[in-house]
């Protein structure tokens, strides 16, 4: 397995947000600005990697029947420590995210990976693994939370960039906004992939077909005859 690929697959081919679609909840309501979704984002790849680590090592003494209630209370043990330091050392930041540092329990990349990865592998590519899901996870939602900080505020990282002069468009962060915004990058990314898939000569990660036959869903992910199954 190179470990390489297992790496970069975050980023760009298995990329959560942009090609899974996936943990939609936390993209879409705290990424108003870019220091919250680069929060967010570190504060799941923790959860992730150690998440990872821990099923990849323990994979062997649990029973499959009961896998997933020892997946969760292994995330939730994590989730609770980036809780607590989160709201013992960043509070403005805790105070920010709110409930949606609890969410990271039930985002479903994290038990996504401990299902379809980490409780089939060994810990060292697993933790490889964590790393790339999770910062590829960051990285976008911080490029969203830097394009509705842009427009809605004029500023990127709190630094202005536009000047008093600028006109902020408020739409960009309320809700709708967010919709927008992942759509428009959503298109954007899909473009580039076409384009880089066209000149390489390969076929592209998704599909120019608009039905469930080019859903760009790793169906890996969640093998739901196995969960039907009880297996």
């Amino acid at each position: 397995m190179n470990a390489g690929k297992e790496f970069i697959k975050g980023f760009w081919r298995e990329n959560p947000v942009f090609r899974l679609v996936l943990g939609l909840c936390p993209t879409l309501a705290v990424t108003t600005t870019a220091v919250n979704g680069m929060g967010m984002g570190l504060a799941t790849t923790f959860v992730l990697v150690s998440s990872n680590t821990v099923i990849s090592l323990i994979r062997s003494f649990i029973p499959k029947k009961i896998r997933i209630p020892a997946f969760i209370v292994t995330i939730a043990t994590f989730v609770t420590i980036v809780d607590l330091v989160m709201n013992g050392y960043f509070h403005a930041l805790h105070k920010s995210l709110g409930l949606f540092i609890p969410l990271i329990v039930v985002n479903c990349i994290i038990l996504g990976r401990a299902e379809a990865f980490a409780s089939k592998n060994p810990v060292w590519i697993s933790i490889v693994d964590g790393f790339g899901v999770g910062l590829g996870f960051a990285v976008s939602l911080t490029i969203i939370g830097v394009v509705r900080e842009l427009f809605g505020n004029g500023t990127v990282f709190n630094i202005s960039i536009f000047g008093d002069s600028f006109n902020p468009l408020l739409l960009v962060i309320m809700p709708p906004g967010a919709f927008i915004v992942l759509g428009i990058l959503l298109g954007l990314m899909n473009k580039i992939e076409i384009k880089i898939a066209e000149r390489s000569g390969r076929e592209p990660i998704i599909s120019k077909k608009h039905d469930c036959a080019g859903c760009v869903v790793n169906r890996s992910w969640f093998d739901l005859g196995s969960v039907e199954k009880g297996q």
